[in-house]
């Protein structure tokens, strides 16, 4: 997608390279869009269509992650057809990337439990995550601010650099969303949700050993350990349901030398994770 086919020496890497950091600049310099947000505004398609299409079926399920995942790939090259490949790539990159929002939110929780208060955390908790907040103490907001910020990072900052790259970030980011709205593990989901589940691990897989690379490298930056971190990712990452969170989740544990999982709930539904 991002090769000129007519140039010997393709340019579309420089321009995809030059496209990626300047969509990265942007969420650096001024967060995400605040209105017409492209991934609030697929969210919204994605839960219309899932209403009118429901079955609980994994061939159902399949179908509609395939059609709004090839949709969104087909609308952002159409477009890149149609405007500057470079300008499309950019904007497109910096929509898919959270890092600011992600790092605002977070240090706006941690000043709230810093003053002891934990009514305002339990409810901005909803920013960063979607597990039931009302029951949790201090301790239990903390482990879910840094478990939410560890797969937030890799979701929303290295995987749409990485796919972004790849010249894929909007099929990627397409596929992180609809995990986040249909690949649940409960009676509804678990069959409609699972391609779409799939998918997401798949697409995720490269960019969670990127970001497990990555926090051991900046480890000493917090007093950590970047051989701590390599190793505690290796021991503990497999522990978790998802095979990418875990991986980033067990290496943010290594490099701040804090103990993750334990019990928390969606939506009335207790897990027990090691």
């Amino acid at each position: 997608m991002l090769h000129l086919a007519a140039a010997p020496h393709p340019p579309g890497d420089y321009v995809g390279g030059a496209a990626v950091l300047a969509g990265y600049g942007a969420d650096l310099l001024v967060g995400d869009p605040t209105r017409w947000h492209p991934v609030a505004g697929f969210g919204r398609a994605a839960t219309a269509l899932e209403d009118a299409v429901y079955a609980p079926t994994r061939a159902r399920g399949a179908a509609f992650a395939t059609v709004l995942v090839g949709a969104s790939a087909l609308a952002v090259e159409l477009l890149a057809r149609a405007a500057p490949r470079g300008v499309t790539l950019a904007a497109v990159t910096w929509a898919a990337l959270g890092g600011r929002s992600l790092r605002h939110e977070a240090e706006r929780l941690a000043a709230c439990l810093e003053r002891g208060e934990l009514e305002a955390a339990r409810a901005g908790l909803r920013a960063l995550c979607g597990r039931d907040a009302a029951e949790l103490g201090k301790r239990e907001l903390c482990r879910a601010i840094v478990e939410s910020v560890a797969e937030n990072t890799n979701d929303a900052v290295v995987g749409a650099l990485l796919w972004g790259a790849l010249g894929g970030v909007a099929a990627y980011r397409s596929a992180n969303t609809l995990d986040a709205i249909v690949g649940h593990r409960d009676e509804r989901y678990e069959q409609f949700g699972y391609a779409a589940a799939k998918l997401d691990d798949a697409m995720s897989w490269p960019a969670a050993r990127i970001s497990v690379a990555l926090t051991a490298l900046t480890a000493p930056l917090v007093g950590g350990s970047t051989r701590a971190v390599a190793e505690i990712a290796h021991r503990d990452g497999a522990e978790h349901p998802s095979p990418n969170a875990g991986r980033v989740e067990a290496a943010f544990a290594g490099a701040l030398g804090v103990s993750l999982g334990g019990p928390l709930a969606y939506a009335g539904a207790v897990e027990h994770r090691p």
